[in-house]
Order: C-alpha cells, then sequence, then structure tokens
C-alpha cells in the first residue's frame, strides 16, 4: 500500500498535521500501520479488530490498579533509543493486563517512543520477565495480544514509535545495514586514525612505522575573552587541572590574572568563508585538546600533535557531495541557545568531520530498497544522534563523555566529538537485543487535541504520558533529529508553556482539556485512563486535575510513582507534589450521565455520584502486609469528588458538607473511616480478620488555614487544653503563604472544634458536626463579603473565605461575579490551588 497525496487531502484539516512537503510525508510513512501526518487508515483498523460497545450486554468492570510497579530502565528495548522522557514498556504491561483481555485497543495520545504499543503488543505471550508478584496481586491476568493505537504530534516521536511497533527480522536487517556500514568505514576509517604516543613519545612497530590507533572521542575547547583584560585563552588550559585531571574550583585569567566567573568569559569568534553557504560567516573559536584512542583492546589518551591537526585541517577542506540538513533553528524558549553563538543552521551544531560521515550514512541508508530495512535504519540512525553533535558534554571530572544537558540545547565549554562510526555499531548492537518484531501497532501523527480520525465508544483502555507545563520543549528539541527526515512539528497545538510560542500555563490547560476531552469521547463508557504526571510545580498539577476533571472523567486513584524503589504509594491529599504521579481515572457510564443530568439539582444525583463512584474504587488494598487506608473512600475526598462532578456538569450542588457526611453515614457502610456498598463490605471485613489497617501518621506542614485545621485535627485525637496546643502550634506555623491571612489559634479552634467542661478542646461527633461547620460557613460568608466591598487587589485574605465565598457565588449562578473577584487575587493563588481554580475556570466559560 502507498500514501497518497489525496489520503493526505483526506487529513490535512486535522490539528497537528505537520510541517513538511507532501512527498517528504509519503516518503517517511509506510501504510497502513504508520503515516507522518494523522493516519486515515485507523477507523479500518478499528472496524477489522474493535469490539462494538453496548451497555445492555456489557460486563466490563475493574478497580483501579493499585499494585507496586517495578520500572525496569535496564531492559534493551528501553535503551535502545533515547528520548526526553519514557515509561518502560514493562511498567505499562502491568495496567494493560489489569485493565484489558486479549485483542483490547489500547490507545496513547501522547505516546513519545511507543512504549505504550511496545507493551500491548508484548502482552501476547508470557515470555517478558514480570515480577512473580504480579500474579499475587491480579490473579485475573490473561495474556495475549492487545491491539494499540498510538499517536504523537512529533514526527520525530511518532518515527520511533512504529519503528518499535512494525513488524521486522532483527537477523535480516542486521545483515543488510552493515554491509552499509562497511561501506562508509572504507570510505571514512583514515578520519579517524592516530598516531600512538606514550610519554610523549611515538611508538614504532618492528618495521618502524608509527603504530596507528583508533579515535574514540576528540575533545574540544572553546576560546574565550577575559572581559577584563580582552586577552583570548583556551578555556580548557585555565579550567582543568591535567595533573589530577579534574576542573579547578577557582579559574584566573592566564594574562590579567583576575578571578573568571561566567560574568567575565565572553566566547571568541572567527570570521571564515562558508562554502556551504557560499558567504562569509562567523563561529566560536575552538580548538582540539584531548584524544582518547584504542590500540588493541586498551584505550590511551594525547594531547593532539601536528599529524592530527593536520588530519582535521584536510578533513575541513574536503568537499561534502551529500545531502544534509540546512534548515534555519526557529525561534524558541531552548533554542535561543545555539542561535545566540551562531550555530544558527542544523548543520553548524557538527563538526565537519562526523558531518561528512553523518551525511554519507544517511545517503546509503536511505537508498536501502525494502521500505520496512530503510525505515529502520533511519531509527538507528536517530538513536545516534544526542551523542553526535557539539553539544555533547565532556566533563574532566568523569573523565568522560556525558551526553548533552537533557532538555535544552546548551553548548558547553567542553565537546565530545566521538567517532561515529563507533557510535553506530554500538548502537546496533544495543538495537539488535531487541529481537524479532512479531506485530504491527498502528501509528499516527497528529495533535491530542483532535481525534476525528477515531470513532466515539471504540478504545478499550488509555495509557498516557503527557506533557507537562514548561518541562520539555518538545518540537524545539526534536528539530534537528526532524530536519534529517524533512518533517516538522506543527506546534501550534503542542501543549506546552512557552514564552516564544505565547503560551501560559492557562493556555496549556487549554489544549489539555481539549486533549482530555477527545480521549473521553473515543474510549468506551465505564472504562479507564492512567495518566503520568511528573511535575513538581503545583499549577501544573492543578491545571492536569482541572483538565481531567472537565473532560469528565472522574479520578479514583492517584499515587506517588517512587523511581528509585520501584514502587507506587498513595498520595496523601493535598500536599505539594514533588514525585511521579500515577492517576487513575474512569468514563462514567452513559446510563449513569443521561440519569445524572435527568435529575439535575435533587439529592439523588448526589448519591446516585457516590454509589458508582465506591462501586469503582478498590474494595482492599494491602501493602507491606498490611491494609492501606483509601483516602478515595474517606468522606472529604467523596465530598470533593462529587462536587467537582456536579460543577463541572453545570450542576448546582444539593447538600452542603454537613449535611452530605451525615448522609454518607445513614446510606452507606463505613468501616476504619472509610465508606462501602452493602455488596463491598463483607470483602473488607474479611480481609480486616487477618491483616491490621495501616497506622497513618502524615507529615503535616502548617502553610495556610486548611493545613492549620488538618493539623489540629491529628492533635485532638486526644482532647487538649489551648495551654496545652498553642507552644506545639507556634512551633509548626513557620512558613505561612505571604497572602494567607492565617486566623489565630483560638478563633480556628472555636470554628472547627467543640470544648469540654474541662476545657479540653476535642474532635466533634457527626451529628454536633454539622452545627460546627454551618456555624464556620457563616463566618467565612461574612468575611468574604468584606472581600466584596473592598476595592483593588487582594493582598491578605483567607483563602477558606475564598473558596466558601466562590461556592456560594456559584451556587447563586453568579460567574461573572466568581471572575471578577479571582482577577483580584494574585495569579499564582489561582493557579495553585485546585478549588478556586476550577470554580474560576467554569465559571470563566459561563459568561
Amino acid at each position: 500500500m502507498k500514501l497518497t497525496k489525496q489520503d493526505l487531502d483526506k487529513v490535512r484539516h486535522i490539528e497537528g498535521f505537520p510541517i513538511a512537503k507532501d512527498e517528504d510525508i509519503i516518503a517517511l510513512s509506510n501504510p497502513p500501520n504508520y503515516t507522518a501526518c494523522p493516519n486515515p487508515f485507523i477507523e479500518d483498523f478499528i472496524k477489522q479488530h474493535g469490539k462494538p460497545y453496548d451497555e445492555a450486554t456489557d460486563d466490563y468492570h475493574r478497580e483501579p490498579f493499585a499494585a507496586d510497579v517495578s520500572e525496569g530502565k535496564n531492559d534493551p528495548i528501553y535503551m535502545a533509543h533515547g528520548y526526553h522522557t519514557k515509561v518502560p514498556h514493562k511498567a505499562i504491561m502491568r495496567y494493560i493486563l489489569h485493565y484489558t483481555e486479549p485483542g483490547d485497543i489500547i490507545f496513547d495520545g501522547f505516546c513519545g517512543t511507543g512504549m505504550t504499543g511496545v507493551a500491548a503488543l508484548s502482552c501476547e505471550k508470557n515470555t517478558t520477565i514480570l515480577q512473580d508478584s504480579l500474579f499475587k496481586e491480579d490473579e485475573k491476568v490473561k495474556w495475549g495480544k492487545r491491539n494499540a493505537i498510538i499517536s504523537d504530534i512529533s514526527p520525530a516521536a511518532t518515527f520511533i514509535a512504529y519503528n518499535y511497533t512494525s513488524k521486522l527480522s532483527m537477523s535480516d536487517f542486521e545483515a543488510t545495514v552493515l554491509t552499509v556500514i562497511e561501506k562508509v568505514e572504507s570510505e571514512c576509517n583514515w578520519m579517524y586514525k592516530t598516531n600512538h604516543m606514550v610519554n610523549g613519545k611515538y611508538i614504532l612497530h618492528s618495521n618502524s612505522n608509527i603504530v596507528t590507533g583508533n579515535i574514540n572521542y576528540t575533545v574540544w575547547s572553546d576560546i574565550c575573552i577575559c572581559k577584563n583584560c580582552s586577552s583570548e585563552f583556551v578555556y580548557w588550559d585555565v579550567a582543568v587541572d591535567e595533573k589530577e585531571f579534574k576542573e579547578k574550583k577557582v579559574i584566573k585569567c592566564p594574562h590579567c590574572n583576575i578571578e573568571l566567573n561566567s560574568r567575565l568569559i565572553d566566547k571568541s569568534y572567527q570570521l571564515y568563508f562558508n562554502d556551504i553557504e557560499n558567504n562569509n560567516d562567523k563561529k566560536v573559536k575552538q580548538v582540539p585538546v584531548l584524544i582518547k584512542y584504542t590500540v588493541g583492546k586498551r584505550q590511551f589518551k594525547k594531547k593532539p600533535d601536528n599529524s592530527d591537526l593536520e588530519n582535521m585541517e584536510k578533513i575541513v577542506r574536503m568537499n561534502n557531495d551529500h545531502w544534509f540538513p540546512k534548515d534555519y533553528f526557529p525561534e524558541g524558549d531552548k533554542t535561543g541557545e545555539p542561535r545566540r553563538i551562531n550555530m544558527d543552521k542544523v548543520y553548524k551544531i557538527y563538526t565537519e568531520r562526523s558531518l561528512i560521515i553523518l551525511s554519507k550514512l544517511y545517503y546509503n541508508l536511505d537508498r536501502l530498497k525494502d521500505t520496512r530495512f530503510r525505515h529502520f535504519a533511519k531509527f538507528l540512525f536517530s538513536s545516534i544522534y544526542s551523542r553526535s553533535h557539539k553539544m555533547n558534554r565532556y566533563m574532566p571530572n568523569h573523565n568522560r563523555h556525558v551526553g548533552p544537558l537533557a532538555g535544552t540545547l546548551y553548548v558547553p565549554f567542553f565537546q565530545a566529538e566521538i567517532n561515529i562510526l563507533n557510535l553506530i555499531r554500538d548502537k546496533l548492537e544495543a538495537i539488535k537485543k531487541i529481537g524479532n518484531i512479531n506485530n504491527n501497532a498502528y501509528v499516527s501523527t497528529q495533535s491530542a487535541t483532535d481525534l476525528i480520525n477515531i470513532p466515539i465508544n471504540t478504545i478499550d483502555y488509555i495509557f498516557t504520558d503527557p506533557p507537562f507545563g514548561s518541562n520539555i520543549m518538545y518540537s524545539e528539541l526534536n528539530f534537528s533529529s526532524e530536519s534529517w527526515n524533512k518533517v516538522f512539528t506543527n506546534n501550534r497545538y503542542e501543549a506546552v508553556v512557552n514564552k516564544t510560542q505565547k503560551k501560559d500555563i492557562y493556555d496549556y490547560q487549554d489544549l489539555m482539556v481539549r486533549a482530555f476531552r477527545e480521549n473521553f469521547k473515543i474510549l468506551k463508557p465505564g472504562r479507564w485512563i492512567t495518566i503520568v504526571f511528573h511535575n513538581s510545580q503545583n499549577s501544573v498539577w492543578n491545571s492536569i486535575q482541572e483538565s481531567i476533571n472537565v473532560a469528565g472523567f472522574v479520578i479514583a486513584d492517584v499515587r506517588t510513582l517512587d523511581k528509585q524503589k520501584g514502587t507506587t504509594n498513595q498520595l496523601s491529599y493535598g500536599y505539594a507534589v514533588k514525585q511521579d504521579l500515577v492517576i487513575s481515572a474512569y468514563k462514567p457510564k452513559e446510563s449513569f450521565m443521561k440519569e445524572f443530568l435527568s435529575h439535575a439539582g435533587s439529592e439523588q444525583t448526589v448519591w446516585d455520584f457516590v454509589r458508582q463512584h465506591l462501586e469503582k474504587l478498590p474494595v482492599v488494598v494491602i501493602n507491606n502486609g498490611t491494609i492501606e487506608l483509601n483516602t478515595e473512600r474517606q468522606p472529604f475526598l467523596l465530598f470533593d469528588r462529587m462536587v467537582a462532578y456536579h460543577i463541572m456538569n453545570g450542576i448546582s450542588i444539593p447538600l452542603d458538607a454537613s449535611d452530605f457526611y451525615k448522609g454518607l453515614d445513614d446510606k452507606f457502610l463505613k468501616r476504619d473511616g472509610m465508606h462501602f456498598l452493602n455488596d463491598q463490605v463483607n470483602e473488607y471485613a474479611t480481609a480486616r480478620i487477618t491483616t491490621d489497617v495501616e497506622s497513618v501518621q502524615m507529615v503535616l506542614f502548617v502553610s495556610d488555614e486548611r493545613s492549620a485545621i488538618a493539623w489540629l485535627y491529628q492533635q485532638l485525637n486526644t482532647p487538649q487544653t489551648y495551654a496545652g496546643i498553642q507552644p506545639k502550634f507556634m512551633k509548626e506555623v513557620r512558613s505561612i503563604e505571604k497572602h494567607e491571612k492565617l486566623p489565630e489559634l483560638a478563633i480556628l479552634l472555636e470554628d472547627n472544634f467543640l470544648q469540654d467542661e474541662q476545657g479540653k478542646w476535642y474532635i466533634p461527633d457527626v451529628n454536633k458536626a454539622a452545627d460546627v461547620m454551618k456555624l464556620r460557613e457563616k463566618r467565612l460568608i461574612k468575611e468574604f463579603e468584606e472581600y466584596l466591598n473592598s476595592t483593588g487587589k487582594l493582598k491578605l485574605f483567607r483563602t477558606e473565605a475564598i473558596r466558601a465565598g466562590f461556592a456560594k457565588l456559584w451556587k447563586e449562578k453568579n460567574y461573572a461575579l466568581v471572575v471578577k473577584t479571582a482577577e483580584r487575587l494574585p495569579e499564582k493563588v489561582i493557579q495553585e490551588d485546585d478549588k478556586l481554580l476550577m470554580y474560576y475556570d467554569i465559571s470563566l466559560s459561563r459568561i
């Protein structure tokens, strides 16, 4: 099958259609499985392999996956090809085996290198070594191939993903590609020869010829200018102690002896005639300072000698007869670094020697007749990219090259120019360990914000690892690799926070909402989506949660992912995100959604939501021999989930918190502070007979009113007097947010707790708690009204009063006043408070 321009016209309107000539998109594609554009053949694939959804006959049920997961980063598949972020396929397999049946269709709209696709295909047989505990944790595992549809907005990513997930005979490929490598070696090996030298003397063969070694890499140093005296110096000479072979802690100008720092150093430039552009140009002055080479099986290092310099000069004068990319780096948050030092075009990031050999390799690989071999050869070629250019850092302290600085286009002072011929052979050895690829996934290149080529209610499970704020600028970092394939990311719909693209946290959130809405449409009702999150900013975490909720999903489980220990633990609700997270959410059934909307505003919607939510939650989770307290089953989080679902659907909330908590106890069974359905409690009780509940003593840091109340709840498990609490409270109140007007301890106690006859404060029981909560609510609303009557920006306020006020305004459908008041608050407060952000965003969409 061949992709045609007519096929492209059918999908050209889809968001994320890449920037490229049609012929280059066609050349890079291998239909129907892979297209370097939105894949027009996906619907046919679903018709052939999908199982039509019918709620009347659907008997699917799963609880959220709550077991420990080991990442397995040393697997050959994981190691074969680098990328900015990647979840090991073995970790993803655990989720797929839990949530799906053989033959189901898995989707990932932010697929990166395609590990979700690899995982789905790897489930065919129990040949992948997973931890033995898998079967103890999930006895319902059924081995068998799952079908995968994976997509990404980046052509660089989807090309890697396609090559990981398309049929290939590895031994046949290896034999084919070795002929190309050997051909280029025969033409270019001389470029990496150096004379063997020990203690400053050449080593000779018995016939008096100099012994030669094979260069592993050459270290280049920038030449810099001291701003104090305007003199030039080789940075290596002043920064490296060659006896100790370490970078010096203090460096001084060799001419004026001033202590140097980054503010006192400039790079030195040289003018030259650019034969490629046929014009005068400039570049940073550099000199080779170290050669690491091999003779036999031993490695040596030396300073470049005259022969090495002559060899390098000869290479510089050579004409490069083969094609290589000459594209300008676009303006960007990250591309500014190479552009600043006149590395404004892709070819300028390579040394002359590397560029000649890369272009020879590419020319020969691109002429392989077999399409699959040709594409996999380019996959091999792209795997050497990150170590083949001038961003590859050399660190004297480690006595080796360490690769580029992750997530940047930083050009270091010391650059390691690696032997490309060695590098591609090493990568071939690594890649062939993958073995044969026996099945195909379907791969598409498009934005996750527009999945119109996938029919609704056809996907059985979604696993995805989306971009997070300003973590990684994928389109900028991928630009040079995409230039070799001549197909570029259309970054208009790239979900990032990026100053150059004029996208802030709200633009990012809008794109993520659109992406998750598309995910919601294509996922079958009652099915699950797993989202991996890694970002330390609360604002981004709140944006992700908001996006998931607005799309219509209901979050049922959030766990922290411990990469060092390879375990997951449930996230303590409401605390800052400092670790990777795994979010489990589900799409409610259509019958529930119709019923919910038909009874909008009645108490029935509240309890209908709670019932279907409890049904989705795990009944018993045993970790380290104890039953885990599931926060999702606890009253405060059930209330938050219920409120969020009503607000996202534009429905007024019929119960306040106090009535909700009373209703929970009346309508559902409570065990160990958690609520259960009638048909769940026996299972929990059975487990409880033989297993203890974990003892949880949360470490609470008092930073605002909410955390202060939580701390008091923890302290008042045993009633205490004001005098007993006050010294401990003062010790905990260390870092209050500067906008937070924290009430005095006496007011916090009066608003939230009761006092007995001995003057001791205690936690009220359910019936009395309702009255306490209503009284507190009145006081908060009164304070909020004072804010409304004031003018100008609010700089000091009770966040709890703002939350209560927004809830009241929402109930009154006064969306304009919510927005007006939100815009008086510091932007950071809205971004980092999930409740305020929810009210603000939804109100904004209603005015």
